[in-house]
């Protein structure tokens, strides 16, 4: 029997290490049995996860395991009574998750151990890489990425067959081809728990990729803040080189490349791929105009490729299994599955990877479980920062490249921010306006000065402070910074304040001209009060105030004084009565 901890970044996080030092110490002397690490198979809100297996043969998925179960586990294995375990093992949040989606890009994550490519290589790990250097020419490798119609996973959806074939065609070398995994969006972590969990799949994708444009040397453009990432990467292709599947000659079969990581600082708009490679050069990430696109003049302004790693997640699978196969998924206009990372108000956050076609609704209530405690939905953010918030009444759109980015968001690389009732969208609008202003390059006075001007407008707006004409004005804003910023980045930074002036205007006219936050987030806007009928004074707000702004005696009502009130919502968490109101 195999013991198998979840070891990604999350479960980690949740305490995993010390369950596997724990199990380590109860385990040692059982016969039979064996003790190893995989990363994370998408199911975070259930960390630290143990998976006890019979070969391949999963027995019993066991959840929130804390360091004190190594006993109760070490027990069940040994005598061989599972039973033993019944009180931390999942049941049917395993099928309503996992069971519901189509994983290709995920399909090691997981289930195998990512420092070991054994592992990966016997679940069919670099049998396509194989197949394509036995048998296929590179224009046969690019016909097949076209067949499968695979479209770049970083978010602008375009052809990835098309960018080969150009890097291909280009003249001269050096060629270059470049991994974006500069995960920016707040919310996202797909890349992350890809690279953690199955780095070999990344590096037989770009391998394969490499051999189709003619690149001698494939670089892994990889945030800093993903360390335990980067020390998998490495080692993988350690472990890749050694085994032949890099270098010189790979597999014999005369084709060289090697591969490298360089570790981003961090920088959002780094994901753009000019920003990215200006910073691989040593320089400041900042975008650079195009034409020249970078497959005629990319990195040290040599023929380069970029992809993001869901992109070349999927490549080995496509060529082991048929570009048809790959297309057969999906929708007309968009092939294939997609990777998103569930966050926000949802009852289970992780990694879901579904076919293209499927609809909003069917992520977030039958995979994702539905908002947390029982909440009303509100809207989801697609895309993050660059991307829109879609409301409740949009929920039956499917999930495709057209139809999202007909309600005015966009797919992005994967980010699904799920709000409730509770979400203020003026302040989720002012939240993303913030960050792009602060991760602007500079560069363009469009995005450096007008995300600031409308970051502005929108925290005076929730302070309380908002005019006639601010509505009128960040729409004019909007349109100029779509229409005269440099790139990608900059021109989709209005699309969280279009999308919520689209859908939730009257929030945002509420704010303005009542200085009310309807969902009682906007703590400049909000008014506490104590019911006088309600309250038994019990002293309990007052001794929770950090103002000193209740008064009363015991057993008498109690009353806020608003001048003094610092709006903090303590009195309000304190109350057992239901005395305390906010309006």
């Amino acid at each position: 029997m195999r013991v198998i901890v979840g070891e990604g970044s999350c479960g980690l996080a949740a305490g995993a290490g010390k369950v596997y030092e724990a199990l380590k110490s109860s385990l040692a002397g059982i016969e039979n049995v064996s003790l190893g690490i995989t990363g994370c198979v998408g199911m975070c809100w259930l960390e630290p996860i143990v998976d006890l297996y019979n070969g391949k043969m999963l027995l019993r998925r066991l959840v929130h395991v804390a360091p004190e179960d190594a006993e109760k586990i070490a027990a069940a294995v040994s005598s061989g009574d599972l039973s033993l375990t019944d009180s931390i093992t999942i049941r049917k949040e395993d099928e309503e998750f996992l069971h519901k989606q189509t994983r290709i890009a995920l399909r090691h994550c997981g289930v195998i151990d990512p420092e070991d490519i054994g592992d990966y290589m016997a679940d069919d790990g670099y049998k396509a890489l194989a197949k394509v250097l036995d048998t296929m020419t590179p224009e046969q490798v690019i016909e097949e990425i076209k067949v499968s119609g695979l479209a770049g996973r970083g978010g602008a959806g375009f052809p990835t067959w098309f960018k080969w074939n150009a890097a291909r065609a280009a003249e001269g070398g050096p060629k270059y081809l470049i991994c974006n995994a500069d995960e920016g969006d707040p919310g996202a972590f797909m890349d992350r728990a890809v690279i953690e969990s199955d780095p070999h799949n990344l590096i037989e994708g770009m391998m394969i990729a490499a051999y189709a444009i003619g690149a001698a040397e494939a670089i892994v453009y990889v945030r800093a803040e993903y360390p335990l990432a980067i020390v998998r990467l490495e080692k993988a292709i350690r472990q890749a080189r050694e085994a032949g599947k890099l270098g010189k000659n790979i597999m014999g079969s005369g084709f060289s490349c090697d591969m490298r990581i360089k570790a981003g600082a961090g920088a959002f708009v780094c994901g753009e791929e000019t920003a990215l490679i200006e910073s691989l050069e040593g320089n400041r990430g900042m975008p650079r105009l195009k034409p020249p696109f970078p497959a005629n003049s990319g990195y040290w302004q040599k023929p380069s490729n970029i992809n993001n790693v869901e992109t070349f997640a999927n490549v080995s699978w496509i060529m082991l299994n048929g570009g048809d196969q790959f297309a057969a998924m999906g929708t007309e206009d968009s092939k294939g599955t997609k990777v998103f990372a569930l966050t926000g108000k949802i009852k289970r956050g992780g990694l879901v990877e579904i076919p293209m076609g499927k609809t909003l609704r069917e992520v977030i209530f039958d995979i994702g479980g539905g908002i947390r405690d029982d909440k009303e939905f509100k809207a989801v953010q697609m895309g993050g920062p660059s991307g829109g918030c879609i409301p409740a009444s949009l929920l039956d759109t499917p999930i495709d490249y057209k139809k999202l980015s007909a309600t005015g968001a966009i797919m992005g690389s994967g980010g699904m921010v799920v709000m409730d009732e509770s979400t203020c969208m003026v302040g989720m609008a002012k939240f993303f306006l913030d960050f792009t202003a602060k991760e602007s390059c500079g560069k363009c006075v469009h995005c450096r000065i007008g995300t600031k001007r409308m970051q502005e407008i929108l925290t005076r707006i929730t302070n309380g402070e908002g005019r006639e004409g601010d509505i009128k004005l960040l729409e004019e804003l909007c349109n100029a910074i779509k229409d005269g910023a440099l790139c990608g980045l900059g021109q989709t930074a209005p699309n969280p304040v279009l999308t919520t002036l689209r859908y939730f205007r009257d929030e945002y006219e509420a704010h303005i001209y009542e200085k009310k936050c309807p969902a009682k987030s906007c703590s400049a806007l909000l008014t506490y009060s104590i019911d006088s009928a309600k309250c038994v004074g019990c002293t309990m707000c007052a001794r929770k105030c950090p103002a000193k702004a209740i008064t009363g005696t015991v057993r008498n009502p109690h009353s806020i004084d608003p001048d003094t009130c610092i709006r903090c919502g303590q009195c309000l968490n304190a109350c057992r009565f239901g005395a305390v109101s906010v309006g």
